[in-house]
């Protein structure tokens, strides 16, 4: 494909000889200098597929990078994901003596400040604190060459269009851009529109479509049933790596802390924890030493944890896009996984929403599918009124603009 014997040596040595699809198609067009588009599923080596041909383009220009300035550009929409891409690239550019830096909010924007004045070759960056630094004149954009957008489409449900949009003009209009996604929404266009010039489109997957090794089943139970099902569930495979998904903050920490109670080694991640709680969760997860982790759909996104044998949906979320990202946190790197779903009679609407957009039928473990058009029917009639609870329920079926959902940052991420 046209890598360097060097960056050939380097994959070598981290047991990468055979690159996945979404790799063996975007990285030439890469190297030609294309815009790419790439859709594909979570877990499919999007990472290498931009890192590669971008330390590539920056090791052999010769280039160093200014104070201040910033050479390339990479943008994620989460803490944890802006940090799993640095490590990637930070491992696949030994010996290319690149500047790697990262920024995100939750950090010392004054130690950021400090390290970006001595000029960095790739800047990984989510859009909310990357804005907060542009406001104190830490970094420029004009020297940057390279722009990457990894998971736009979590970056335009989280609220950040705004900021890139006020990003885009600062780039220098010359450049090469890179887009990677596992889903096409609509605001999609408006996005690559304004970053992309002519971008080759590469598609190794129908957007939505969940992997292939990964083994899905659904449990039709009442709200208050859920707790008991999940620790049989999580009883029935001992020291396998899980990682169960709840709709609300409040809901993961009250699940997390019974699930201690009763003796599985578990965490949780979540909007409200701060980021060396969350960093030190998920290297507890790596290790072995927790071995259940719960989450929401904001803090999840960016966990790369090869071995997580099963994903449950205790809450299913309400956005449908959500479900194919939360099951591919299984199933990664060529593992086989499995994906578990609990529906309870008001999440049934949901469940049809997930379906629809899977194009298949999630087969059933057990119970019989709750008749639908009961969700937002059953709100309207049940106002003030709580599901039953039971253990660590996350409580009441959130509406859209209420309840204790997890809160998206405009701004900051």
């Amino acid at each position: 494909m046209g890598i360097t014997p060097r960056a050939f040596e380097r994959l070598a040595q981290a047991g990468i000889t055979v690159p996945t699809p979404i790799q063996a198609q975007a990285i030439p067009h890469a190297l030609a200098g294309k815009d790419v588009m790439g859709l594909a599923q979570t877990g499919t080596g999007k990472t290498a597929a931009f890192a590669l041909p971008l330390i590539h383009a920056l090791e052999t220009s010769g280039a160093k990078a200014g104070p201040k300035a910033v050479r390339s550009l990479i943008l994620a929409p989460t803490r944890e994901l802006a940090n799993q891409i640095a490590d990637a690239i930070t491992s696949l550019a030994i010996g290319a003596k690149l500047k790697v830096g990262v920024v995100f909010g939750g950090a010392s924007i004054f130690a950021q400040t400090k390290r970006l004045s001595r000029g960095t070759d790739i800047l990984v960056a989510t859009p909310g604190r990357l804005m907060d630094l542009l406001d104190r004149r830490a970094l420029t954009l004009d020297a940057a060459e390279f722009l990457i957008l990894d998971e736009a489409d979590q970056m335009l449900d989280m609220g950040f269009l705004h900021a890139l949009r006020q990003i885009a003009p600062l780039l220098p209009a010359k450049r090469q851009t890179m887009l990677f996604s596992a889903t096409m929404p609509k605001q999609m266009a408006e996005v690559a529109a304004t970053f992309l010039k002519n971008p080759v489109r590469i598609e190794t997957a129908r957007p939505g479509i969940a992997a292939d090794k990964i083994t899905q089943s659904v449990h039709f139970v009442e709200q208050g049933t859920k707790p008991r099902l999940l620790r049989d569930l999580l009883n029935a495979h001992p020291g396998e790596r899980a990682l169960i998904f709840a709709r609300t903050k409040h809901g993961a920490e009250r699940m997390m802390t019974q699930l201690v109670r009763d003796g599985y080694p578990a965490g949780s991640i979540h909007g409200d924890k701060r980021q060396r709680e969350r960093q030190r969760t998920l290297d507890d997860f790596r290790s072995g030493h927790i071995l259940v982790l719960v989450a929401t759909d904001v803090a999840a996104r960016g966990i790369d944890v090869p071995d997580v044998r099963y994903v449950y949906n205790f809450d299913l979320p309400n956005v449908a896009e959500n479900y194919v990202h939360r099951i591919g946190r299984t199933a990664r790197a060529g593992n086989d996984g499995a994906a578990v779903a609990l529906c309870a009679p008001h999440e049934m609407d949901d469940f049809v929403a997930i379906e629809r957009t899977l194009g298949t039928t999630i087969p059933v473990g057990s119970g019989t599918p709750w008749r639908t058009g009961t969700g937002p029917a059953q709100k309207k009639k049940s106002r003030g009124r709580r599901p039953p609870q039971g253990g660590f329920s996350s409580g009441r079926p959130p509406s859209k603009h209420g309840g204790n959902r997890e809160r998206r940052p405009r701004r900051a991420a």
